[in-house]
């Protein structure tokens, strides 16, 4: 593994200590699709800036930093993101994150506050990413915001990787939400690997589109990927399974490599209205379904 994705994989391990279930090692949890060879990010058409959330100390925001386009030439939907492990800092996934914002996204995601000793950070919740639209939604309203009018409040994804896979699914309860992205993760099967897992029910609370992409086999949630994809029979739901991508996947390779694409493409087809986006996902010989790199299903996908 290149020293880059190798130190972020300790990132991840430390961070997700507290919710390491017996069987699963460190390995599991860091394995990463090579980078040798691998697709890369593709930057959408905005160059980005990164931000403390103004007035929400524990917040932080990529957004397109020129905005004139907004709203009149483009939508900016809204993207929280949850981080592996639920950890509270999101600064490793900066180069995931900023490719979404690059096409045109307001992400937000947590960091800790400045006070918080490194031994001593708490986890990410669900609470911060209610904070994340609150924020939003009051930021759009503001007299001096450069956001005022801006966001599309009625497009709001949460998305998230391993543990803050979890809350993307607790979140996609929440009415704002239109869309779930859920990355290595996925409900508990039998045992959780932690409190903050859902089970089956949790299911029953989501309204929107949802999006379930794992590493395959090499990812100890392939099996929740896969069994929250049986479960959901209403929603348009699709399903992909990269191979030897592994729990870590590409969110650490530049730009966060492919599934910053994959998220990326389901929030421009979703939210924009972008049929090339879309190819991505719709009809059976879509992209991911013809690419021999990636098992995928899908279920009410038009």
């Amino acid at each position: 593994m290149p020293k880059n994705l190798a130190a972020a994989a300790l990132l991840m391990t430390a961070t997700f200590a507290f919710a390491q279930p017996k069987g699963i090692t460190a390995e599991m949890i860091g394995r990463t699709l090579p980078l040798e060879g691998a697709p890369l990010a593709i930057a959408g058409a905005y160059k980005v800036t990164s931000e403390p959330a103004f007035g929400a100390a524990g917040l932080v925001v990529y957004r397109p930093a020129a905005l004139e386009a907004f709203p009149k030439k483009d939508t900016l939907p809204v993207m929280v993101w949850g981080n592996g492990g639920c950890a509270i800092d999101s600064t490793r996934y900066g180069g995931f994150l900023s490719t979404i914002a690059s096409h045109g996204v307001l992400v937000m995601s947590t960091v800790p506050l400045p006070s918080a000793e490194k031994g001593a950070r708490r986890s990410e919740t669900a609470d911060d990413m209610r904070a994340a639209l609150d924020w939003a939604a009051k930021e759009n309203t503001r007299a001096d915001s450069p956001l005022k009018g801006k966001i599309a409040l009625d497009k709001v994804a949460i998305m998230g990787q391993s543990c803050g896979g979890f809350l993307s699914i607790t979140m996609g309860a929440d009415p704002r939400v239109k869309t779930i992205g859920v990355f290595n993760s996925g409900i508990a099967e039998a045992a959780a690997v932690n409190a903050t897992q859902p089970g089956a029910e949790a299911l029953a609370k989501l309204h929107g589109p949802v999006l379930l992409i794992n590493g395959h086999e090499p990812d100890f949630l392939m099996g929740a990927s896969l069994a929250t994809f049986e479960k959901l029979e209403k929603l348009p739901t699709f399903y992909g399974a990269r191979h030897n991508a592994g729990h870590t996947a590409t969110v650490f390779h530049p730009g966060g490599g492919e599934f910053a694409n994959v998220a990326s493409n389901w929030i421009k087809w979703t939210f924009k209205a972008d049929k090339k986006s879309g190819k991505m996902f719709v009809g059976k010989n879509c992209e991911l379904c013809t690419n021999s790199t990636w098992d995928v299903k899908a279920k009410g996908i038009k």
